[in-house]
């Protein structure tokens, strides 16, 4: 069977009312008995180009019983916009036939049909059309029409996807202009189709940046239900990933909504906290209804995004509809002004000549007029008047004579231009450069379907109002909208303003403008940008918390974690602060890290080194007495070199607690604990030569026993020195290995984080050796100054002695673990105190009680005394 036997094969299953049979060649024979659903205009022509239109918005329901042949069925509600689609497809025709330079010796001629905006219909009249078959033609018989090779349409996306899906396998071209679908971009699918008008993938991308540029990041979707709705919004959903824009709720619009469904999305419109709505719905069939239900409910309050398709619809655009859609913001398709289209459209008027060619002026001129034509007054309708005939279509008037949106329009107009200009670059073929069977050019009398679809490709042309215009790789034009902001005129009634422009293309940058003060906002804001938002922006020093089971736009502020900042408004995440610097209270900013160190200038440190300095004076006034009262018995039985070195030691050790407060620096982190270290061998050495002394004294005194040569001053002095000068090697090996240093250490205190300033100890061991070598005097002193415990009252010194170390003992037993717990300058603070309490342990153990008789009892300071027990 033929490629026309296939079609025709089809289009007698489609048409509702049709009888078909198969004759003896195989072809398909008809006979009709019924129109088709759809009307038609005709002219003909060298080449007739199809085209389908929405005359009518809605369509007789299909015959499903198949009882017996269905009558001839009308379509209702007359759109006069898409009636002016059709007049600019007969205008751009009629421009072209006068052009001599475009097509010579060529006549366009067209055939256009009524879509009625039913996918079931569309497919009828497409196919009708391609197989030569279309009866609703006035003045024609079946089979007498030309076969179609290229069609104009369909203005929506589900029609033309069916249309093309049928004839893309037969490489029959469409050039829509107005289906915007992303999904008609697939050229493996949709080999054949072309189209003016920008794909939505573009108008979405648009969408997208206006979301973002305004900070709509809480937004709702409504969208109807067929191929433009769903994939604009699928579409959108892809832009809108990884931007910070959420969807508060999305919710579709059935093809025939019911009450019920209606009001449910309005309340779910004036219930949710998104105050922009954006709305991917097409005509007033789908969007009339829900903005009804919107008035109703006085739902004021929100900004809408308009889509292309009916951004600039005046109906809905009503003075009714105002005050709930004052404001609204879209994209629109770029508005151009074609010379002599409004004189073109004004010039019909229902004589008989235009009635016999022209099946839809009637409704036409009853709608713009609102009355009827009716000869007969049975059938004129009783709530209008009768026409005059007098009546002249004036331009601005009416949808349909209104040339100041010449948008969907001027797609019309650009799809007729680039069939023929394809058909100009065929003419322009010479033998043997041809693209098809061996160089051949195609005959311009008997066109090819593939051979159009060959020359639209590479279609490029200005148009007369100057644009220039080609087809990319999948059949798309490049992307040039308006956006489009609805002003409400003194009168109360819209005013279309461009406020700006997007324009993009595949491999380029976007460009996209918008004047702000030109817009007025909707949902009651005036000149304010509305603004939508699940959660309000954190202010600095927090961060966003994304609430559980809810979108990323939905959060928690909380405050950044120490360290950490965040300085400015809407942070999703904290910064953290460089090295040496924290977070103020606010967590706004990074400042310095305050520099901590046990100071002179500290309370703490000037309490410290008033103790240190007292102590050190005290035992420097014990030294001036014994020194002054040397020559008396109390200083000389207590062995008085001795007690001027003991002294000598103490005051080093009180001493050396100046040298561990001030900033930490290398040769005072070396001298601090040396110094300590020493200081206290010396005194506990000369402590315990002095207990050996004692104890050994009243030991020599019992008969044969001759201990004292073994002590005497010189050996002392040894003694002290060889315990001393362990001390001494211990300290020079650690400072040789690993000497302490300064260092720093991030603490968290009262008022918040600080650099602490200390002295590491570079050694462990070296540091523990120098502690146990103090604390190994400290226990054989305490032992040998317990066993002397119970020596004569007058001699008994070593009774102070283990008085002493006890205290000694116990300080520095408890200061081990106070000493590992404290924090930063605490630390040191408590190694001080140490030193400090032990060493004041010592002197007033073992010299109070002299000075207190020195200086007080002198009469107790005399041999006879001392010697009466």
């Amino acid at each position: 069977m033929s490629l026309c036997g296939w079609l025709w094969l089809l289009y007698c299953l489609h048409v509702p009312g049709s009888v078909w049979g198969l004759d003896g060649g195989g072809e398909g024979a008809c006979r009709l008995e019924a129109k088709p659903v759809s009307g038609s205009v005709y002219r003909a022509g060298d080449v007739v180009i199809g085209g389908l239109f929405p005359i009518h918005v809605e369509a007789p329901l299909p015959e499903q019983e198949f009882r017996s042949i269905k009558g001839n069925s009308t379509c209702t509600m007359f759109n006069q916009r898409a009636y002016r689609w059709l007049q600019t497809m007969i205008f751009a025709v009629e421009e072209i036939n006068r052009d001599p330079a475009l097509l010579p010796n060529l006549t366009l001629g067209f055939l256009a049909a009524d879509t009625c905006r039913s996918e079931g219909t569309t497919l009828g009249a497409a196919l009708a059309m391609v197989t030569g078959k279309e009866t609703s033609v006035v003045g024609t018989e079946c089979g007498t029409t030309p076969e179609v090779p290229v069609i104009i349409g369909d203005a929506r996306s589900s029609a033309s996807m069916v249309v093309a899906q049928t004839l893309g396998p037969f490489d029959l071209p469409m050039v829509s202009y107005f289906a915007t679908c992303a999904c008609l971009s697939d050229n493996w699918r949709y080999p054949s189709f072309f189209r003016t008008v920008p794909s939505d993938a573009f108008q979405a991308r648009g969408m997208a940046k206006l979301l973002r540029q305004l900070g709509w990041v809480w937004v709702g979707l409504v969208s109807e239900d067929g191929d433009y709705g769903k994939f604009g919004v699928q579409v959108l959903l892809q832009e809108l990933q990884g931007s910070g824009v959420c969807v508060a709720y999305s919710e579709v619009l059935p093809k025939l909504p019911s009450k019920r469904k209606i009001r449910h999305i309005a309340d779910t419109i004036r219930g949710s906290t998104a105050r922009v709505v954006v709305a991917f719905v097409g005509f007033a069939g789908h969007s009339g209804a829900l903005m009804e239900e919107v008035v109703r409910q006085n739902i004021t309050d929100k900004q809408w995004i308009a889509s292309e398709a009916w951004v600039t619809f005046s109906t809905i655009a009503a003075p009714k509809n105002l005050p709930s859609l004052a404001g609204t913001i879209g994209f629109a398709l770029k508005k151009a002004e074609i010379p002599g289209l409004g004189p073109f459209l004004t010039r019909l008027h229902p004589d008989g000549d235009y009635q016999k060619s022209d099946p839809f002026l009637r409704e036409l001129w009853e709608e713009m007029f609102m009355c009827s034509l009716g000869v007969d007054p049975s059938v004129t309708l009783p709530s209008r008047r009768q026409c005059t005939g007098s009546e002249v279509i004036r331009e601005g008037e009416s949808q349909y004579a209104d040339v100041s949106q010449l948008r969907a329009s001027y797609n019309v107009y650009k799809a007729v231009y680039a069939i023929a200009y394809a058909i100009q670059d065929m003419m322009a073929c010479r033998p043997g450069d041809g693209v098809f069977n061996g160089g051949q050019c195609p005959d311009i009398r008997k066109l090819q379907p593939s051979q159009i679809v060959h020359y639209l490709r590479g279609v490029n042309f200005s148009t007369p109002v100057g644009e220039s215009f080609h087809f990319d790789m999948n059949g798309d034009p490049p992307a040039s909208y308006d956006i489009i902001n609805w002003h409400v005129t003194p009168e109360g009634t819209a005013e279309f303003v461009q406020v700006g422009h997007f324009l993009s293309s595949e491999g380029s940058d976007d460009q996209f403008h918008i004047d702000m003060d030109k817009v007025v906002w909707g949902g009651g804001s005036g000149d304010e940008v509305p603004v939508s938002v699940c959660s309000a922006d954190c202010p600095p020093g927090t961060r966003h918390a994304v609430q559980k089971g809810k979108p990323v736009c939905c959060f928690d502020c909380l405050s950044c974690a120490e360290g950490e900042i965040s300085n400015t408004t809407g942070s999703v995440e904290c910064i953290r602060c460089p090295e040496r610097y924290w977070s103020n209270p606010d967590r706004t900013a990074c400042i310095p890290q305050l520099v901590d160190f046990l100071s002179y200038s500290d309370t703490m440190g000037v309490i410290l080194s008033v103790i240190s300095v007292s102590g050190a004076t005290l035992t420097a006034g014990a030294l001036a007495t014994f020194l002054y009262h040397r020559h008396t018995a109390l200083v000389k039985a207590n062995n008085s070199e001795l007690s001027f070195l003991l002294l000598l030691s103490l005051k080093l050790c009180f001493l050396c607690a100046l040298v561990f407060i001030g900033r930490p620096k290398p040769w005072t982190c070396m001298l601090r604990h040396t110094l300590f270290g020493i200081s206290f061998v010396f005194c506990i050495s000369c402590l315990l030569s002095r207990t050996v002394v004692v104890l050994v004294a009243f030991r020599a005194t019992l008969p044969g026993e001759n201990l004292m040569r073994y002590f005497s001053p010189t050996q002392q002095r040894m003694g002290i020195s060889l315990c001393t000068l362990i001390q001494v090697l211990i300290c020079v090996l650690w400072l040789a290995l690993a000497p302490p240093r300064p260092a720093e250490r991030r603490g968290r205190e009262g008022r918040g984080p600080r650099v602490v300033l200390e002295c590491e100890v570079g050694s462990v061991v070296g540091f523990s050796l120098v502690l146990g070598y103090i604390g190994l005097l400290a226990s054989l002193c305490l032992l040998l100054a317990f066993l002397a415990r119970k020596l004569p009252d007058n001699f008994n010194e070593a009774k102070f002695i283990t008085f002493s170390m006890l205290i000694f003992c116990a300080v520095w037993i408890s200061f081990i673990p106070a000493y590992v717990s404290s924090p930063g300058k605490y630390t040191v603070a408590v190694e001080i105190f140490a030193i400090l309490a032990s060493s004041f342990g010592l002197l007033f153990c073992l010299f109070a009680p002299k000075c207190y008789i020195i200086l007080l009892r002198p009469e107790r300071n005399t041999k006879k005394h001392m010697m009466s027990k």
